[in-house]
């Protein structure tokens, strides 16, 4: 990540198509209603976001690039996705 996301990178990452959603284990994530989502921008840098959601509207907690374990998940994910 180039150390200056936009808000239009954090909206490009939910559109990725090879997005991967996930919902928490954890019940203090789960009490809030909070979801984590892990999707490129248009750059091609990754994004992990922590977000709430009504089904029709997305609001965004926090955001951040990948780790580098995510950046081997959403990997492992996309290779998972293009071999179905």
């Amino acid at each position: 990540m180039n150390g200056s996301m936009t808000a239009r990178d954090i909206e490009e990452s939910f559109e990725d198509p090879f997005a991967v959603r996930l919902l928490p284990d954890s019940s203090r994530f789960g009490a809030q209603a909070r979801y984590f989502n892990l999707g490129k921008s248009d750059g091609g840098d990754g994004i992990f976001s922590i977000y709430r959601t009504n089904g029709r509207v997305f609001r965004v907690i926090c955001s951040r690039g990948f780790s580098e374990q995510e950046e081997f998940f959403y990997q492992r994910k996309l290779r998972q996705a293009l071999q179905s």
